[in-house]
């Protein structure tokens, strides 16, 4: 039998690596092919160099199925660090995000991360970075959306606002073409 290839072998490593990062039940069966080819005699080091895993990692799936079965395979809770916001300030803030900036006394129109970390650090006594700030937003299910300029708003100067556009209008004269050659 002819022996296959696949093109761009290093690139789809990776690519199929990142696949299998994608989802649980990916990262599930990635750890029950590592333990059956350990089970067919490969040792840890040999498995973790053809699954592109650390020899380690491939120790802790073999030891967790030895000691738990194929539960010991699954995804676990990761514990990571304590919410720094207890359940009722989740909906508490929650309810001041629907709520318009100006409403609460800040100068924008918009909420974005700047603001919030220092609405908590006002009014929560709380020290969020910008991004973890931008991360409540994600969980609460908001969008981030971009603020329009003045210009670009009804009731301001029509002249002013044709000049601010970056398309000129239907029929308007254009400049020279930059490609052209005179």
């Amino acid at each position: 039998m002819r022996k296959l290839q696949i093109s761009d072998a290093n690139i789809m490593q990776i690519a199929v690596q990142q696949e299998i990062l994608r989802s649980e039940a990916s990262r599930y069966d990635h750890r029950l092919h590592g333990v059956l080819l350990v089970s067919h005699g490969l040792s840890c080091g040999e498995v973790a160099t053809l699954l592109g895993q650390d020899p380690v990692t491939v120790q802790r799936w073999v030891n967790a199925f030895n000691a738990d079965g194929f539960a010991g395979l699954q995804e676990g809770e990761r514990s990571g660090r304590p919410a720094r916001l207890q359940p009722a300030q989740w909906a508490a803030l929650e309810r001041v995000l629907r709520q318009s900036p100006r409403a609460l006394g800040y100068g924008q129109n918009l909420w974005d991360g700047k603001l919030l970390a220092h609405h908590l650090r006002v009014q929560h006594h709380l020290a969020l970075g910008v991004r973890q700030c931008q991360r409540v937003f994600r969980k609460l299910g908001f969008r981030r959306r971009k603020p329009r300029p003045m210009i670009a708003k009804t009731g301001l100067d029509p002249e002013a606002q044709a000049r601010y556009k970056k398309t000129p209008a239907a029929g308007a004269a254009r400049g020279p073409d930059p490609l052209e050659f005179g």
